[in-house]
């Protein structure tokens, strides 16, 4: 019944539901098909990412890597139009060719490439700007060389855009396979990869999945909840109307205090990048740790993102209303008017 629910979700052609229990499992699983049914090893994904803490998937979050990248393993850099070396109209191009590299890197040590991964909002780089055109050529490139695109939905997915129900419809792309996790279940712990039907096929001709307790009726019955009350409460939508309502008030906040850099995000996902000055973009990670921890004492948890750790993170449930954003843009204020006033 809950898989039924959850593909309604997908375009037709992914019609394949394969459950687990955290989102590091449903990475694991994502790229053991992409391995199996290209018959490739090589992966690449983007710099300072998280995708999990297994063996594999930590080789590919080097935001918080502890095991050194084995050499079929490439990370590229993130296309952040703001702090980023590219801006402009070929930005998306010129960060594509990091790919086309890797892609090169990958062959010339022996490899193919298996997969590209990404999460689908680049969180941990801080929900950057991402030039339109960059994911398309990015996808172009692997999928000539053989290998698939697996979407990382565990932080962006179910509805948290407000526009759209998942990242990768954001970015107007198609992946080959879906992983998604913490939200699935609201705090249990439940994850799932979802493809076609013929990578399914094609992964069980070579070997067989097993989980103990993935898709038990206990984790289905919690997750089928959780995609009731986002469409009887309409939560997508409020997502949708509180994020625009945020942002603009951060805005508003920017026009006063010289900190902020850059608004930018989606839905109830978004960030306000801190900068020492406006006109060099220099990250401001020393305010930004002050910040996170004075908005801690005002009662307000946020958290910090990017490679500098300078980018405020705000990523409030999604039953996040007008009245919270109030209360958040009031305490954010005030401490960045302290800031402020202890530089001077």
């Amino acid at each position: 019944d809950y898989s039924e629910k959850l593909l309604a979700k997908f375009p037709e052609s992914m019609n394949a539901a394969m459950f687990a229990c955290t989102g590091t499992e449903a990475n694991e699983l994502a790229i053991r098909i992409a391995r199996t049914v290209t018959g490739a090893t090589g992966l690449i994904a983007v710099e300072h990412a998280y995708h999990g803490n297994s063996h594999v998937t930590s080789q590919l979050s080097d935001m918080a890597c502890v095991d050194p990248g084995a050499d079929d393993i490439i990370v590229v850099p993130c296309p952040d139009t703001y702090g980023g070396p590219y801006r402009g109209e070929d930005a998306g191009e010129r960060y594509a060719q990091h790919v086309a590299g890797a892609v090169a890197t990958l062959q010339a040590r022996g490899h193919k490439p298996a997969a590209f991964i990404i999460d689908t909002l680049l969180a941990s780089n801080g929900v950057p700007s991402v030039p339109p055109d960059w994911l398309p050529r990015v996808l172009e490139i692997v999928r000539s060389a053989g290998g698939l695109f697996i979407a990382d939905e565990v932080q962006p997915g179910f509805g948290r855009t407000g526009s759209h129900f998942w990242g990768f419809e954001l970015l107007g792309v198609l992946p080959d396979i879906v992983t998604m996790g913490k939200p699935m279940g609201n705090g249990h712990p439940v994850s799932a990869v979802v493809t076609s039907n013929e990578l399914t096929r094609r992964f069980r001709e070579h070997t067989h999945y097993f989980n103990t307790f993935g898709g038990n009726p206990v984790s289905c019955a919690a997750a089928s909840a959780v995609l009731e009350v986002i469409e009887e409460e309409q939560l997508q939508e409020n997502a949708l109307s509180t994020g625009r309502y945020l942002r603009r008030c951060l805005g508003e906040l920017a026009g006063r205090h010289e900190l902020i850099g850059d608004v930018r995000g989606h839905g109830l996902f978004n960030s306000v990048e801190l900068v020492t000055d406006r006109a060099t973009r220099t990250p401001a990670s020393d305010a930004a740790r002050q910040v996170v921890n004075s908005m801690r004492e005002r009662g307000v948890l946020i958290g910090s993102a990017g490679p500098n750790e300078h980018i405020l993170k705000l990523r409030p449930p999604l039953v996040f209303k007008r009245e919270h954003a109030d209360f958040l843009i009031e305490r954010l204020d005030a401490t960045l008017a302290g800031l402020s006033q202890t530089a001077g």
